[in-house]
């Protein structure tokens, strides 16, 4: 059980279809509770939002709140979570994505998940970033921070160290470094391991690599992750959670390093990461 807010601020993804009923129903709700809700400039102009009681709108998106309600699916769920990254504010999300593996309740359970939300009736978890430090500053990522090979270059060469120790080069499409919360997604596209949430420590994985050598590899919540770019002419692409990072050139190397209890993601009672793992991905098979 959290508090109950006395604000919140909701965000959608880029569907309006999809969402706008919800948008006008979490308002309803928000109003008969009492709670004030913050809407960014730019989910007003995407619902054609007016000006009504209870209601703030063209607010910074990253502005004070007690809570982020969410309609859409683990894209825009990722991306309020980076918002809100370290500042001890819930997100609550209702799943309008495809699988919304990180998703808090579904469409059909929208009106008791909201009235749940409103009254602080949900429980938390803590889940950790990476921070990528590259020469133009911090990257954070909640699921992956992840280097690729050019569409137009060849094939990339990335050597990698863990805590100090050099583990070796391998020639590859690229390399994913995943949380537990990200190892059910590239990673996991990779044959890496799946992470239970909870699990101190993150995966390394690579992409499509050109030797049976190279495996996955699961290290611990303090080692310190360093990424080089071996070619001598083609720069290679950071990403994390799928945005453009910027470029990683021939020589230049990234270290990636995880932050512990960064973002906090609201579930209702008695979930589990297995259960949604069961649910989102089926039973395993043998």
């Amino acid at each position: 059980m959290s508090d109950r807010p006395e604000s919140l601020t909701l965000f959608t993804h880029s569907r309006t279809a999809q969402t706008s009923d919800a948008v006008e129903r979490v308002l309803a709700l928000a109003r008969e509770a009492g709670v004030e809700v913050r809407v960014p400039s730019v989910e007003v102009d995407k619902h054609s939002l007016t000006p009504r009681e209870g209601v703030v709108l063209g607010v910074d998106r990253d502005g004070p709140t007690d809570l982020a309600i969410v309609l859409g699916g683990d894209g825009t769920i990722l991306s309020t979570l980076r918002v809100f990254a370290g500042r001890e504010v819930p997100v609550f999300a209702v799943n309008y994505g495809a699988i919304g593996f990180l998703a808090t309740v579904e469409p059909t359970e929208l009106e008791d998940g909201i009235r749940r939300a409103l009254a602080g009736d949900f429980d938390l978890i803590r889940l950790p970033t990476l921070v990528a430090h590259t020469a133009a500053g911090e990257r954070i990522a909640v699921n992956d921070v992840s280097f690729h090979r050019l569409q137009s270059g060849r094939v990339a060469e990335l050597a990698y160290t863990v805590h100090g120790q050099d583990l070796g080069e391998v020639r590859c499409d690229g390399l994913v470094v995943s949380t537990p919360a990200g190892s059910t997604g590239y990673n996991l596209a990779n044959g890496g391991p799946v992470l239970a949430w909870g699990v101190e420590g993150f995966v390394v994985s690579f992409i499509a690599p050109h030797t049976l050598t190279a495996r996955s590899l699961v290290v611990g919540p303090d080692d310190l992750i360093e990424v080089t770019n071996r070619s001598g002419a083609e720069a290679v692409e950071l990403t994390t959670d799928g945005r453009p990072g910027g470029e990683v050139a021939p020589g230049e190397s990234v270290t990636v390093s995880l932050r512990r209890d960064s973002v906090l993601l609201a579930q209702g009672p008695g979930a589990t990461f297995y259960g949604r793992l069961r649910e989102k991905f089926g039973r395993l098979a043998y």
